[in-house]
């Protein structure tokens, strides 16, 4: 597997990334935990056996679980071979976990590091951002944990483009440790015109067009979660008489929030093109879907997975062996207005 250079950070990662937000994670509807830690350490064994090293996680997937099971799992392995990505926002670490203030980033990084069982973060993203904290309070903080070597880079998960803006301002003329990374939702669904169509999408839900073009400028890597839209963009979804009809287990059973808050009508004419050109080079719907974010020409963009099982595991990584045509990619970038 070739690695990329994650934009201006100087580390070379692997073109897709390990996503572990399902390790531990169980849903309150229906109770199922979606991955266990004998499952969790598998896919970590898999995903680094074929050559990856990226590695996405955060304090609060699974309770912590997560960070705790890459930890026991990094334990056994060179850790320096690893980049390891987690976020602060959300923990358990005490009753002031909603915010960004100095003293919840030092308490979240450090039980980070103590679950994880290493001395540094690769990556640290602010998962949330703070309203009520001013950005360059919580840049300040972490720019001190650089300087103590606990954080190598700094990135923002979820924001509108003002608020990422405002953050390198603050970086820039502060003279702190800027954003270089970024992780926003994106896919070949997920863009602005999907976004107004949507019925009363989560509050969370940023427009994504505004958001590319400051990491454009900038320089910053993307590394998109939800890549495949919820496994939408796998294909294993159909539409009969205007109701999705979804295999047993997938996304759309344990989730009683799927349909509302990732299939708009304009999904399904994106799914139909990605479809044709997957037929078109032999690929699947995902590969397909995986290598189009890969593809853009002016975006350093590394996808985040979230594979289930190991054959969804190395169904995505071949993404990486797929090769789009101009044209195709552009079908498949026209179809979200077609």
């Amino acid at each position: 597997m070739e690695y990329v250079r994650l934009g201006s950070t100087g580390l070379e990662v692997s073109p897709i990334a390990l996503g572990t937000w399902r390790f531990g994670m169980e849903h309150e509807e229906t109770g199922i935990v979606e991955t266990g830690r004998e499952e969790a350490h598998e896919l970590l064994d898999a995903y680094a056996d074929r050559g990856g090293n990226f590695i996405d996680t955060a304090n609060v997937y699974g309770g912590g679980d997560s960070e705790r099971w890459i930890g026991e799992w990094l334990a056994e392995r060179d850790r320096e071979q690893f980049v390891v990505a987690s976020k602060v926002y959300w923990s358990d670490v005490s009753r002031f976990d909603d915010n960004l203030s100095r003293k919840n980033v030092r308490a979240e990084v450090e039980a980070s590091l103590d679950k994880l069982g290493t001395d540094y973060l690769d990556i640290l993203y602010l998962h949330r951002f703070d309203d009520e904290t001013p950005i360059e309070r919580t840049l300040r903080t972490i720019d001190d944990l650089v300087s103590e070597g606990k954080v190598h880079h700094v990135g923002l998960s979820t924001a509108e483009a003002w608020k990422l803006t405002k953050g390198l301002w603050k970086a820039d003329v502060n003279n702190y440790e800027a954003f270089t990374v970024t992780q926003p939702e994106y896919s070949a669904v997920y863009r602005e015109p999907i976004v107004d169509e949507l019925d009363q999408p989560p509050e969370h839900k940023e427009p994504i067009a505004e958001y590319l073009d400051v990491c454009r400028d900038q320089d910053l890597a993307v590394c998109p979660y939800s890549p495949l839209h919820g496994g939408f963009l796998t294909g294993k979804y159909e539409r009969v008489d205007g109701e999705i009809r979804a295999p047993d287990g997938s996304r759309a059973e344990i989730d009683q929030a799927f349909e509302s808050d990732y299939v708009a009508d304009a999904a399904w004419n994106v799914l139909e093109e990605v479809r044709a050109v997957a037929t078109e080079v032999e690929a699947t719907p995902a590969q397909v879907s995986l290598r189009w974010l890969i593809d853009h020409d002016d975006l350093t963009i590394v996808p985040i997975i979230g594979a289930r099982t190991i054959d969804q595991l190395d169904e995505n990584l071949g993404a990486v062996d797929v090769s789009l045509s101009e044209d195709q990619w552009e079908r498949i970038d026209a179809a979200v207005d077609a």
